[in-house]
């Protein structure tokens, strides 16, 4: 009928895996504790330290968490 591909290594390269160290836990666990507690401000009324957890944990350090 036709056909079939092999996948990822037709081409010829296959993609690294992922490797996490200490330093993206560590982050990590800093981005999502941040955000953690920027909600909490959130809910009990703050209105200028709320957003900026919020936007410090879920613009910079998840990705950073990721990315490095």
């Amino acid at each position: 009928m036709g056909t079939t591909t092999e996948g990822p290594k037709a081409g010829g390269k296959s993609k690294a895996p992922l490797r996490f160290s200490t330093i993206n836990g560590i982050l990590g666990v800093a981005g999502i504790l941040t955000v953690a507690l920027g909600y909490f401000l959130l809910s009990s009324g703050s209105v200028t330290a709320a957003p900026l957890l919020l936007v410090l944990g879920y613009v910079i350090l998840l990705p950073l968490a990721i990315i490095l």
